[in-house]
């Protein structure tokens, strides 16, 4: 669940890292200036990590040889 504050933007400015620090914990915040909302701040999704060996197969020995002279050709154009 998200919990929603409103800072107005001398605050923001003044307290930026403890901000920062609240949305990357979940908080969402928004900042305000003459009383209106202007931006939010939310925190970022964080990519899952990548896990090696989720694809099945061998590589072929071919695959390591050299690429035929034409093919070499079209890679230098």
């Amino acid at each position: 669940m998200c919990v929603m504050a409103t800072v107005n933007a001398h605050e923001a400015k003044t307290h930026l890292s403890r901000l920062l620090e609240r949305a990357h914990a979940g908080e969402e915040i928004v900042i305000a200036k003459n009383g209106k909302p202007y931006a939010r701040l939310t925190p970022l999704a964080v990519p899952e990590a990548r896990k090696p060996g989720l694809l099945q197969g061998e590589v072929e020995d071919a695959f390591f040889d050299p690429l035929p002279e034409e093919e070499l050709l079209a890679w230098e154009k």
